[in-house]
């Protein structure tokens, strides 16, 4: 045998070892700042409505808060802002004089922090920086496989907020589904904030049924922090209040929830939920009128209570299918009505939230992935600081699925990436890697360092999405998307455990009736 055969395999085996090792290095988590999409990118670059249309809209949100005001506030809710400087009128309706409306705009809380329990998950909402996550009250579970609506239970929110707390691209977990297996009130919203917080530590939103829960519930949040005072230096709960019934009326029950949460410590969103040709006006720009109008009251209201109270300017309005009067949240004008109001946060420069994601379909099928992906793309692309409702529900928000957290999770992290937009660098425009390729190159660029160095960092690939080829797919069993996705869900939920610790855990089951185990 020749010296040259000789060494031939010691060359063959290092670069072999060469080959594993960039494997190896490519299949390494990334560092966060090396990800190609990962919470908080900018978004901004989708605008519905002119410059001249924003300000119209403000001028005719002040020219409602001054003419038409908000009936049916409590008389606690009453007394703070008449001493701030609204008018209480002989009707009963609390007018707002555009100078009080600019006043509290100036104290409002801004580049705010929605805490999680674990400091890698806080959400910094400034500016067009994107969040996205769950919301709703569904009160069915859905099951793709039996096509059949069932009531939803404690298990099922804590089992979601499991899958939640696995899946990359879903940022915060806001109460989901109501607990219909637990009858008593009170124990339904402790069983809601705990299975919520014991599923997952990332930043957790949730509602309360009645004013007078709050104490007891902060409780269980304070035994769950580990104490009044740890809860208050990060508080890791927010509450999602529809302080409003539109049109332009206050709930009175929600506003002292509002208030005691104030005191509490506990961030708040102000969520003006009315239905385009319904509850708020038809037109798409007077509905972001009234919804406007609706969340500067609520600003007024945190702020003459506590003045920079961190509260998100919550415009929320959903779409009519005016045919029907039914709610059609998966419409192309439910995604316009979201980034136009995403629009008017920045233009107050106020952390907002809205809805996106909502699918009108029954089931995680194709009508289910266009709605939400063109409703969640044109959020993020909008700058929607907290996008909720994202992922899971179905029934225009009537129906909540465990498996379509693991399709939305994918569907995210595209939508995300659309968000993050085209690096133009210096490097990145580059001609050189264009030079070694065609001028003595192989003619392609599979190989090259640059394609090497940029496959994680510059790409996003699916985790459940299929990408095979025909033959591909073929020769794998023809595996369906659903499957797959059921097998993610199930093998997370096969490892995910309690995120209390189990002194605490314990503690909260004697003390309290827990639903789920």
């Amino acid at each position: 045998m020749s010296d040259d055969a000789l060494n031939c395999e010691p060359r063959r085996a290092a670069r072999a070892g060469g080959r594993e090792a960039r494997r190896a290095l490519r299949a390494a988590p990334l560092a966060e700042n090396m990800r190609p999409v990962r919470a908080g990118l900018e978004g901004g670059q989708y605008r519905p409505l002119t410059d001249a249309g924003v300000e119209r809209i403000h001028q005719a949100a002040l020219e409602a808060l001054e003419v038409i005001g908000l009936s049916q506030a409590p008389e606690s809710g009453v007394k703070a802002m008449t001493e701030a400087g609204a008018v209480l009128g002989e009707d009963g309706r609390i007018r707002f004089p555009r100078a009080l409306v600019e006043d509290m705009l100036a104290v409002a809380a801004r580049d705010i922090t929605l805490y999680a329990r674990d400091p890698k998950h806080d959400l910094h909402l400034s500016g067009t920086k994107v969040h996205y996550g769950t919301a709703g009250a569904a009160v069915h579970i859905v099951d793709p496989v039996t096509l059949d609506y069932r009531e939803s239970t404690a298990q099922d929110l804590y089992d979601a907020a499991r899958l939640v707390d696995n899946l990359d691209n879903i940022h915060f977990y806001q109460r989901t589904m109501v607990c219909r297996d637990v009858l008593d009130n009170f124990e339904m919203d402790l069983n809601t904030l705990y299975a919520c917080c014991a599923g997952t530590t990332k930043h957790v939103g949730t509602s309360f049924s009645d004013p007078s829960h709050v104490e007891g519930c902060m409780e269980l949040v304070h035994m769950i922090a580990g104490g009044e005072d740890k809860w208050r230096e990060r508080p890791f709960i927010s509450n999602s209040n529809c302080f409003v019934v539109p049109p332009m009326k206050f709930a009175e029950e929600s506003c002292i929830t509002m208030e005691k949460l104030i005191h509490a410590g506990m961030p708040v969103l102000l969520l003006s939920a009315g239905q385009a040709g319904a509850t708020a006006p038809a037109p798409i720009a007077l509905a972001i009128v009234q919804a406007v109008a609706e969340c500067l009251a609520g600003v007024v209201y945190v702020n003459a209570i506590k003045p920079g109270h961190p509260a998100i300017f919550g415009t929320w309005p959903f779409v009519s299918d005016l045919r029907t009067g039914a709610m059609s949240g998966g419409s192309a004008e439910q995604a316009l009505l979201t980034a136009g109001c995403a629009q008017m946060h920045r233009f107050y420069n106020l952390p907002g939230g809205a809805a996106s994601g909502i699918s009108d379909s029954k089931l995680p099928d194709m009508q289910a992935g266009w709605e939400q992906g063109i409703t969640n793309s044109l959020a993020g692309l909008a700058g929607l600081n907290m996008c909720y409702e994202a992922v899971g529900m179905h029934a225009s928000l009537l129906g909540f699925c465990l498996e379509s957290l693991i399709l939305g999770d994918d569907l995210l992290g595209q939508a995300m990436r659309l968000v993050r937009g085209i690096d133009v660098t210096e490097d990145s425009t580059s001609i050189d890697a264009m030079r070694q390729v065609c001028m003595g190159g192989p003619g392609h660029y599979l190989g090259s360092d640059q394609t090497l160095q940029l496959m994680q960092t510059e790409y996003i690939y699916p985790t459940v999405a299929n990408r095979m080829s025909p033959k591909e797919w073929n020769e794998a069993g023809k595996p369906l998307l659903l499957d797959a996705a059921i097998a993610r869900k199930n093998e997370i939920l096969s490892k995910a455990g309690n995120m209390v610790s189990p002194e605490i855990d314990r503690a909260i089951r004697a003390k309290y009736s827990i639903y789920f185990r």
